[in-house]
């Protein structure tokens, strides 16, 4: 089983949990609309998975194929194109599994930003909704969704993380109450919950103990709320999950071998536990296919990483498929909002290696289930899936749909301290998803 870079219980503590709010003025400075203009909605889901294909997938070799290329000069689709259940729409001869499911979900294939030759920057930009400021740190849809929802049941966390730590996936101003639990290991979930061995019980009722006391020596003599309330939530609602509910989610042996097959590896495996987490009451979770080892470059293709891209693509559609049926079978598809997302997409023209740059003016979001009006594709790029043609999603327009999906009023203000902060960069639901 492959590992995710450790995180040690000092820093889960500094950065987990559940609860409470904030946030967004827009960019563009124009005041924004009041949430008494859009009546609270009622939630069409109750759980989101997030699938991060970070490195920056490319859209006209999945979800949005054109004319197959005939070589490095010659600019196109890197696969054939096959018919799917959705009439009329395509994907990539490799997703053959989800070809079949297309009507279970909508492609949105306007996606655009202008973030151009920066990933770390255009992964904030699809986290959070919004270009950085100087003076405000935006909070990452998750976050929102926790501060907004937080868990679905008691002993379990609003937000869980299986990828990369960062500021892009964090609370931001929100707090680190509503940051992440991140795991490092799909089976032995987050190991920052456990106490090293040698710290028996006694000893952690004792370390407890005084710790208790320095917090009310402390809370007596700094009133008011501040970081390091959020602090202390986050540090208690750590020891609340370490109880044996939470880590119960993370036993994957408990499913038929037959099922765990089924999901394929290790990006498989994370779908899965994803699957048993938003069960478990877990409101949101970022599952990351950062598994880069498998075609040397991940999703950012460049030179010889297009070569193997195969290698992702069917570990995607194996694991993807398995997830999108799983839940299916167990009445749950309608009530989880399925995001596969990417920082951009790429262009139609060959690098000098045969593989292909960076691409944020249009590209692709999948999303499946949640009760959406599904199979459908929305949006139209040009013969080379280079510019859009009609109906433009900005980054925005899909965190507003996510949040219209999970029952969360779009046009919410948070604050950043005395500061209002519309809950996204007036972004509107995508109407055609909404019957």
């Amino acid at each position: 089983m492959t590992k995710l870079p450790p995180f040690d219980r000092r820093q889960f503590l500094a950065a987990s949990s559940l609860a409470g709010g904030a946030t967004l003025l827009g960019a563009n400075g124009l005041p924004a609309l009041s949430a008494a203009d859009h009546p609270q909605p009622e939630a069409l889901a109750d759980s989101c998975i997030f699938i991060w294909l970070g490195g920056g997938a490319c859209h006209l070799d999945t979800w949005d194929p054109k004319r197959k290329s005939t070589g490095k000069t010659d600019p196109g689709s890197y696969y054939d194109a096959i018919d799917t259940a959705i009439p009329g729409v395509q994907v990539c001869a490799p997703l053959k599994r989800m070809a079949n499911l297309m009507d279970r979900t909508a492609v949105l294939r306007t996606i655009n930003h202008d973030v151009i030759n920066e990933h770390a920057a255009a992964t904030n930009r699809v986290h959070t909704g919004r270009p950085p400021t100087g003076t405000t740190i935006y909070p990452s849809i998750g976050s929102i969704v926790s501060h907004q929802l937080g868990p679905r049941g008691d002993g379990v966390p609003a937000y869980v993380v299986m990828g990369y730590p960062s500021a892009s996936r964090g609370p931001g101003f929100l707090g680190a109450r509503h940051s992440y639990v991140y795991l490092t290991d799909t089976e032995l979930g987050p190991a920052g919950l456990q106490p090293r061995p040698e710290v028996t019980a006694a000893r952690m009722a004792r370390r407890q103990r005084m710790l208790s006391t320095l917090r009310e020596d402390f809370l007596a003599r700094n009133s008011g709320p501040g970081p390091v309330d959020d602090y202390i939530a986050a540090s208690q609602e750590g020891d609340r999950l370490a109880g044996p509910k939470f880590m119960s989610v993370f036993d994957l042996k408990s499913e038929p071998e037959s099922l765990r097959e089924e999901f394929g590896g290790e990006f498989g495996q994370r779908c899965l536990l994803a699957r048993r987490l938003v069960e478990s009451g877990v409101r949101f979770v970022e599952v990351s296919f950062n598994l880069n080892f498998i075609n040397g470059t991940g999703w950012d293709t460049h030179n010889a990483g297009q070569l193997n891209q195969h290698l992702l693509i069917d570990q995607l559609d194996q694991a993807l498929a398995s997830l999108i049926l799983d839940l299916e079978k167990r009445n749950r598809l309608d009530k989880t909002l399925i995001v596969v997302a990417t920082e951009f997409g790429r262009p139609p023209e060959f690098d000098g290696g045969g593989g292909r740059g960076h691409q944020p003016q249009a590209f692709s979001v999948l999303l499946a289930g949640g009760g959406l009006k599904t199979g459908q594709a929305v949006g139209t790029t040009d013969e080379l899936a280079k510019k859009i043609v009609d109906r433009p999603i900005s980054v925005p327009d899909l965190h507003a749909t996510i949040h219209r999906t999970l029952g969360i009023n779009h046009t919410t203000e948070l604050y950043d301290g005395d500061r209002p902060v519309p809950i996204t960069d007036r972004g509107e639901p995508v109407a055609e998803l909404f019957s």
